[in-house]
């Protein structure tokens, strides 16, 4: 069975991220706020990468609008033009794919805009270590994330 991304997949991402930042001893934050902090970075993540589900609701907007909504078929996913509309979408991530989610900006921006997030949450009590050190730490673990669900 393929597994396909989604919300739940950037939440893992934002697990392991926040659980490398804690064990790496770069942030301090109440544990009893750990779920929102981890929906609140996924939420955050989700500006940065595409899910399959993000791809698919995309290609079939596109399908939709060159159609329209009355002659659609049946089953939209399985027709050529929705695989068309969604591989000129992927195509258009550069094939950038970290654990299945697209990058819809690089890997780079993606750690700055996560520092910073981490800078400003409230969710967050202490943030140690300069900002260059946290993107730096931040692009060497997100490259290397991974799916664990089956």
């Amino acid at each position: 069975m393929i597994m396909r991304t989604d919300f739940e997949t950037l939440k893992q991402l934002a697990a392991y991220t926040l659980n490398h930042l804690t064990e790496n001893k770069m942030i301090e934050y109440n544990v009893t706020v750990r779920l929102d902090l981890v929906d609140a970075m996924a939420t955050e993540f989700g500006v940065s990468f595409a899910t399959d589900e993000d791809i698919k609701d995309q290609a079939i907007e596109e399908v939709e609008d060159k159609m329209g909504q009355d002659n659609l078929p049946e089953d939209i996913t399985e027709s050529e033009i929705y695989n068309h509309a969604r591989k000129e979408i992927i195509k258009s991530f550069n094939g950038e794919n970290i654990g299945g989610l697209y990058l819809v900006e690089p890997l780079f921006q993606t750690a700055k805009r996560m520092t910073a997030f981490l800078l400003d949450s409230p969710l967050v009590e202490d943030v140690f270590g300069t900002d260059e050190e946290l993107i730096s730490f931040m692009v060497g673990k997100i490259r290397f994330f991974t799916t664990q669900r089956a």
